[in-house]
Formats: C-alpha cells, sequence, structure tokens
C-alpha cells in the first residue's frame, strides 16, 4: 500500500551543505495497516511457528544449553551485516582465553554483542521494562570495547548522522537532526507498551528505531537486538530463542529496500510480509536445528555408553553440548572434576571421535564439538 510519505523533511545545513533529513511520523502507522488476507495469513503463520518453537523450548531437558550458542550465533550473524569478518570458532575460541585467528577489533565488536543482548535479557527477566534507558544501557554495553567505544556509548546522538555516501549532502539517508529525537524516542518508547500485537509491533519498532538511527554507531545492532528483547518482553516465547538476523543476512538487499519503502512511500504492509516471513523460517529452522543437536547428543551419548565409559565421560560430554569449544581448565571447573579425570575423559571422546583437539598442544589444550559447531554455523560462512 502507498501512503503519503511517513514523516517530514527538514532542510538544515550540515557540514557547510543543505541537507534533508527524514523525521518519522508516531506509530501506529497512519492511514492504518491494510490487513489483507495474505497478510494476514503471514502474520498467522509466523505466530503458528514461534509457537511450535516455544512449545519445544518447554521440552528441552536443557535450554541454557542451546541459549549459549544460538545467542552467540545471533551475534556473529548480526555483526557480519555490518561487515565484520569472525565467524562462531572465532567467538567460541576468543570467549576461551585463545587467541582467535582473526583481526582483534572483529572479534571484540561481536563478543561486545553478546555482552549487550545478554545485559537487555537479564534486566527484563529481573523486571526492568523495556524502555530508553535500558536501550541506552545495552548500546553502552555494545560500544563498550573496541571499534565504536570513541563514539558516545550509551548515550543518544547530538549530532547529525547519515546512511550511505562520504558525507550528508549524498547520503543515500539521513535520520532526523537532534534536536528532533527526544520528542521522536518519546513516541517510540510509548509505542513499546502499547496494546499491539507483539510480531507486529516488534516489526514497525525495528523500522521505525532503524529510521531514527538514534545512536552514532551500532544503531543496525542495537535494532536487530531489540527485535528479540521486544517479543521476550512480551511473553512470546519463554526463552529468547527467534533470531533475524540469519534472514536479514540473506536477504539483505531486500531488507534495506524495505526500510527505504516504509520512509518513502509508506508501504508497512510489504515491510510486514517479509517480517513475517522471516519470523516464520527462522522459527522454523530454529526447531530443525535444535532437533538436529538432540539427535546429534543422543547418538553420541549412546556411543560413549556403548563402551567403558565412566560416568566423567558423560559429564564432560554434557558440559561440550553447551560450550562447543572449550579449554580443559575450563571442564574441570564446570564439572568439578580433577584435571586427571577431565583429561582422560576427553581422550576418551577424541578416540570415540565425539572430540577434537585444536591446538596440537601439550598443555592449554582446546577441544572443540566439530558436529555441533557444523550444526551451529550453518549461514555464518563467510
Amino acid at each position: 500500500m502507498r501512503r503519503p510519505r511517513t514523516g517530514n523533511i527538514v532542510t538544515q545545513t550540515t557540514q557547510g551543505e543543505a541537507v534533508r533529513a527524514f523525521v518519522p511520523n508516531p506509530l501506529p502507522p497512519a492511514p492504518p495497516i491494510a490487513w489483507t488476507t495474505p497478510l494476514i495469513m503471514a502474520q498467522q503463520k509466523a505466530a503458528t511457528a514461534l509457537g511450535r518453537l516455544d512449545g519445544l523450548t518447554a521440552l528441552l531437558p536443557d535450554p541454557a544449553i542451546f541459549l549459549y550458542s544460538y545467542v552467540r550465533k545471533e551475534a556473529v550473524l548480526s555483526s557480519q551485516i555490518e561487515g565484520t569478518q569472525s565467524s562462531l570458532s572465532d567467538l567460541l575460541t576468543y570467549e576461551s582465553a585463545q587467541a582467535p585467528g582473526v583481526p582483534m577489533d572483529d572479534v571484540v565488536e561481536v563478543s561486545n554483542y553478546v555482552g549487550a543482548l545478554t545485559h537487555g535479557l537479564q534486566r527484563l527477566k529481573e523486571g526492568f521494562p523495556l524502555c530508553l534507558r535500558l536501550v541506552r544501557e545495552i548500546h553502552g554495553v555494545l560500544l563498550s570495547k573496541g571499534r565504536g567505544s570513541g563514539k558516545q556509548p550509551g548515550e543518544f546522538r547530538l549530532s547529525q548522522n547519515w546512511i550511505g555516501g562520504s558525507r550528508p549532502g549524498n547520503a543515500a539517508f539521513v535520520p532526523p537532526p537532534h534536536e528532533a529525537l527526544p520528542e521522536c524516542l518519546a513516541a517510540w518508547e510509548s509505542f513499546l507498551h502499547s496494546p499491539t500485537d507483539p510480531l507486529t509491533k516488534a516489526a514497525l519498532a525495528h523500522v521505525q528505531f532503524e529510521t531514527m538511527h538514534p545512536f552514532l554507531d551500532g544503531n543496525g545492532r542495537v535494532g536487530r537486538l531489540l527485535i528479540t528483547l521486544i517479543l521476550s518482553a512480551e511473553g512470546v516465547l519463554k526463552e529468547p530463542m527467534l533470531y533475524l538476523s540469519l534472514f536479514l543476512k540473506q536477504h539483505r538487499a531486500t531488507y534495506y529496500d524495505l526500510l527505504q519503502k516504509v520512509r518513502q512511500d509508506g508501504d508497512w504492509e510489504a515491510w510486514l510480509d517479509f517480517f513475517f516471513q522471516g519470523a516464520a523460517e527462522t522459527a522454523d529452522g530454529a526447531v530443525t536445528t535444535a532437533k538436529n543437536l538432540l539427535s546429534l547428543f543422543d547418538a553420541d551419548r549412546n556411543a560413549i555408553l556403548a563402551g567403558r565409559a565412566a560416568a566423567s565421560a558423560l559429564r564432560v560430554h554434557h558440559h561440550l553440548q553447551g560450550h562447543p569449544i572449550s579449554p580443559s581448565s575450563a571442564i574441570c571447573q564446570a564439572t568439578g572434576l580433577t584435571p586427571a579425570t577431565v583429561n582422560k575423559a576427553l581422550d576418551h571422546l577424541v578416540g570415540l571421535g565425539i572430540l577434537k583437539e585444536i591446538t596440537g598442544g601439550q598443555r592449554n589444550r582446546l577441544f572443540a564439538y566439530g558436529r555441533v559447531l557444523e550444526v551451529l554455523s550453518e549461514g555464518t560462512e563467510l
């Protein structure tokens, strides 16, 4: 559906040249969303897929095992959209206090994303509302170190920014002037607490956030992170297992094109259809991934039990399910087993072909659960 432009153009002088900045109208859209039958069906399909995912997580023996890796996969994918070159294995290796084989800035940036998302989810779990203060906190964690740490972490911008181009005058899009941000952000925060359907709310709020671009850096990552936080805050999922960055990475050109069409043509319906499709595909993919991992864990557990495996080998195997790259020292700490017992169990699991030692050294050995990494890394390949 085409509407009049969904905001006002404000002409101002920035860096010595006239710039046309866009100030979005408050949500919800006006005229209202045209809920055609195909769009309603797309929304229902997404909601059904989310219901299946929610039902599966309720049956998982240990959801934390999956969440640890899912959050990190999302961090890698969302950061790759912004141009980082870090892989899931790089991140897990870095978190294991080993030297990653990628530029340090890339892996630090991804690690910051994990910290930001974890902070937001924990605050919601504690009962803190999803609000502008929490958004600033999340941004502060995201840019706490590495690239972007000098761009006002945790503070809304006080100068003009732009998207694309070498300067505001030739930019693909110029967000609102910073003087207009307080009013825009206040209206956006109010919309977060409106009685809108959660999936629709997440979709609309994401576009509005990206249009406001309220920070000097990190807006794309915060905006994608907010999708998960909104769905979690609304109680759509018991566990935060839905992450859309893989879908958005695979359809990056369409994603950016639809954001711009909302701003220029008011075509919220095309964006919603795309978002619902992404939510459905992502939820179904998460269900498939979880089932594949459960089957893998069961098969490997049976292989361990078929031999003369001690209970210690099963405990080490259980730890590696949730931390598929881990040093022996971390396994000792997590399981409470002695180094000698852990090393014996690790050697047994390597002998079964379940694990692989990836340093090649005799000390500070690092072990990888390769088949788990293969399943989790789908879509993160550079």
